[in-house]
């Protein structure tokens, strides 16, 4: 059985991390703010799918303190990434696979460059979950990981055994995954999602349910899924009619949601706004594709994001 490193143990480490260990794996937590609490009362879920509380938990605050994991789940925001360069090393072994469960598109190069002998998996999570409390997560709805294995430049890597393995292991923990054979189009794919209700959410100060309701802004969305959909073309991937149509779906039947970036803009954190708009719009820009929209949407963020770290 595979030990796992979780690195961040907020909303999606604290929910994959403690459904893993739930599930009987050796799960290691590294954690910061939450660190005496999780030593203390251990971790609290509160699910859709049944409330669950793991009473000890193996959790740091130091990364040196920690074993080295067979696995190591990095569940921190793409903004804190250069903080791995230190977190990592003492958690990699000679067979160590890194699995990336962050939004955007252009984090795996740079850790690809920095850990150029380990295997690199991106995950995309169709989650609704939020940290309510020190170890205390609160699960929304949804579960869902889409799980490809990352190639240099994003070349598609199929189906390995490694993915196969991991997969394995999440579906045993009761997770919903999709091992994916293309890593880059499925985070475009994420991507038809994350930048319109992300981006208008902190625009606009709206959740999901709002900007679906209104007309105006319904539109707004489906113009800017139009425009992920030709930057995904530019980059040679395809986004289909049935992928819009079906996050449309999913969003109108979610419950009311305030997305990851629009919780970030209110406690005042830096957004994951290169992550999720910037390098996206970068990548197919660089394939010649032209998204006035989602350009104009990456200079309001730009401009709220400066403004808001500046109170």
């Amino acid at each position: 059985m595979r030990r796992y490193g979780i690195i961040g143990t907020g909303a999606i480490g604290g929910y994959y991390g403690g459904r893993l260990q739930q599930a009987g794996y050796d799960v290691h937590f590294l954690t910061r703010s939450d660190y005496p609490a999780l030593q203390t009362q251990g971790l609290r879920v509160d699910s859709v799918f049944g409330d669950f509380v793991l009473p000890q938990v193996q959790a740091y605050d130091n990364a040196a303190d920690m074993p080295p994991c067979d696995v190591v789940v990095v569940a921190l925001k793409a903004t804190q990434n250069h903080y791995l360069a230190q977190i990592l090393p003492p958690l990699l072994g000679e067979n160590t696979t890194l699995v990336l469960l962050q939004n955007g598109l252009g984090v795996e190069p740079e850790l690809a460059a920095q850990f150029p002998s380990t295997t690199i998996l991106g995950g995309l999570c169709f989650v609704c979950a939020q940290k309510v409390g020190p170890g205390h997560i609160r699960h929304l709805d949804y579960e869902a990981i889409a799980l490809a294995q990352y190639g240099p430049h994003y070349a598609p890597q199929g189906i390995t055994p490694i993915l196969e393995a991991i997969a394995t292991d999440f579906a045993a923990a009761g997770i919903e995954i999709h091992a994916k054979p293309h890593l880059m189009q499925s985070r475009w794919e994420k991507l038809v999602w994350n930048i319109p209700y992300n981006g208008l959410s902190v625009v606009l100060n709206a959740q999901t349910d709002q900007l679906m309701a209104n007309p105006a802004t319904r539109a707004l969305v489906e113009d800017l899924m139009a425009e992920v959909a030709q930057g995904a073309a530019a980059c040679g991937c395809e986004i289909t009619p049935a992928i819009i149509t079906k996050m449309l779906a999913h969003t109108e039947a979610m419950t009311p949601y305030l997305t990851s970036m629009k919780l970030d803009y209110d406690r005042q954190q830096p957004l994951e706004l290169e992550a999720i708009v910037g390098n996206p719009l970068r990548f197919a820009q660089s394939g010649g594709a032209i998204l006035p929209k989602i350009t104009m949407l990456h200079q309001q963020l730009q401009f709220l994001n400066t403004a808001n770290l500046r109170n």
